[in-house]
């Protein structure tokens, strides 16, 4: 490198006498082959004198337009989309490689990224020589498209009420065969709740009962509930008392006795009848002849009767089957023919058709009734 001579200084002694004034004379050493640190290395010229500095410098340098050239190659494989990924992951490793590690050739380079995008690139003109690469591409995107099974309409049409009428008058025939074997035998409806009798007809008319709970008739009780300004009290007499007759009386302007809110009430509901299990239908015969009066508007009025129809349906329907079982004069036979026996007449005389009927009835009728306003 170049010799840098240093000026003389002139500075006064550093000794602690306070009377010594006398200038001291300090010539600094001159030194040979001083390089300048503060100076760019590249203003430099290399030194003869030193072959092991040239070879590193050169060697930097080299290894400077590489990197150069690596980072022009890498920004042009950037702006193709379909290399996002690949080029982003090579210029992390070229930027993260040391000075003294020689770098990827341009060759190799290429390589390695057409050998990665091979997974993610198919080249639908070359049918012959990327057959394994489409297949293997198909096969990855298989598990995503939804293949039909043939269990699904099975599925659909057991726990969606409104896919098949077929299947909904199914469930309702179950029904009328359990209410006829527990108006025989009163604890066969018990049994099936309790979980005492486990062949497949007993399991699959404790199905269809909980089809017609679940599916047909609490969720349109709940809907009917949650529109109206019903207070809990009245809910609960309608719920308990089976019977209901709602009739047209005076005119009153006064407070509702379902809403209690201010309405020109014209309407008496009178709602009577013994309190039984939901379930079991088992009677209570506490206060069998208590009964409720109370003065109603036309909304809560019309309210009620739709409610009222489809909360004490399964209840009429049982007592039907009973009066059916009660009225057959036959004895001494088994009551698995008894069933099939009462069953069969029922059916054949329309008498089940005209009670799904009206459960089709009381379902349309609490689909469609007007929120209160």
């Amino acid at each position: 490198g170049k010799r840098k001579r240093l000026s003389t200084s002139v500075m006064y002694d550093s000794d602690e006498s306070e009377d010594s004034d006398i200038l001291v004379r300090k010539v600094s050493v001159k030194r040979h082959c001083i390089i300048d640190d503060d100076e760019s290395s590249e203003k430099q010229e290399p030194d003869k004198t030193c072959p092991t500095e040239d070879v590193s410098t050169n060697r930097k340098q080299k290894v400077l337009a590489k990197l150069k050239e690596l980072a022009r190659q890498s920004t042009a494989r950037r702006s193709c989309s379909s290399a996002n990924c690949e080029d982003s992951n090579s210029e992390a490793e070229i930027e993260e490689e040391p000075l003294y590690q020689l770098p990827l050739t341009p060759s190799e380079g290429s390589e390695t990224d057409s050998g990665s995008m091979k997974d993610f690139i198919v080249d639908n003109d070359d049918d012959g020589d990327d057959n394994d690469n489409t297949e293997h591409v198909k096969s990855e995107n298989q598990p995503h498209q939804k293949q039909p099974n043939p269990s699904n309409s099975e599925l659909l049409a057991q726990y969606i009420p409104q896919l098949s009428r077929c299947d909904h008058y199914v469930h309702f025939k179950r029904i009328v065969k359990a209410f006829l074997i527990n108006a025989i035998d009163g604890t066969f409806l018990s049994s099936l709740y309790d979980g005492t009798r486990q062949k497949k007809y007993a399991q699959d008319m404790l199905l269809s009962l909980h089809y017609l709970d679940d599916r047909f008739i609490q969720p349109r009780l709940e809907n009917l509930i949650c529109r109206s300004r019903w207070k809990d009290r009245y809910k609960e007499r309608v719920d308990c008392y089976p019977d209901v007759r709602i009739s047209l009386k005076n005119t009153k302007n006064m407070s509702c006795q379902a809403c209690e809110m201010k309405r020109c009430c014209k309407f008496n509901v009178l709602l009577s009848g013994r309190l039984y299990n939901s379930k079991t239908l088992e009677v209570d015969d506490f206060m069998s002849d208590d009964k409720q009066v109370l003065k109603v508007g036309v909304v809560c009025a019309n309210r009620t009767r739709v409610y009222h129809n489809l909360k004490h349906f399964k209840y009429k329907l049982y007592m039907g089957c009973s009066s059916v079982a009660e009225l057959d004069g036959v004895e001494d036979e088994p009551v698995k023919d008894t069933v099939e026996r009462l069953f069969s007449h029922l059916e054949e005389s329309g008498w089940i058709q005209e009670r799904y009927n009206n459960l089709e009835d009381y379902m349309e009728d609490a689909d469609n009734f007007q929120e209160e306003k």
